[in-house]
């Protein structure tokens, strides 16, 4: 069974930095491009950052230069460390899993983690 899990969302605020992760099954973990999307209220999902299994990275570029995404081999965790956040960051933060090649907001997802950037 799949399985993406998803911790470490919170509030914090503005300027402040934040890590969520993400624990995967092995069984895609080993294959697939691991990434982090994100959904404010009203807004469409958008991909934040992922990661290939080359270690290939791509981020949105409202992240660039703040956000880093990372990947555990030995403990099948992915990481999406933010620093210095912005109220506009504020999101649910959900972790995706999609096979190579696919296109879009596809594949599989965790529940979901809630970021707040708040004063």
């Amino acid at each position: 069974q799949v399985q993406l899990v998803e911790s470490g969302g919170g509030l914090v605020q503005p300027g402040g930095s934040l890590r969520v992760s993400c624990a995967a099954s092995v069984s895609i973990f080993n294959i697939y491009i691991m990434g982090w999307y994100r959904q404010a209220p009203g807004k469409q999902r958008e991909l934040v950052a992922a990661i290939h299994t080359n270690g290939n990275t791509n981020y949105l570029d409202s992240v660039k230069g703040r956000f880093t995404i990372s990947r555990d081999w030995a403990n099948h965790m992915v990481y999406l460390e933010m620093n210095s956040l912005k109220p506009e960051d504020t999101a649910v933060y959900y972790c995706n899993a999609k096979r190579p090649g696919a296109l879009g907001p596809t594949g599989y997802w965790g529940q979901g983690t809630q970021v707040t950037v708040s004063a």
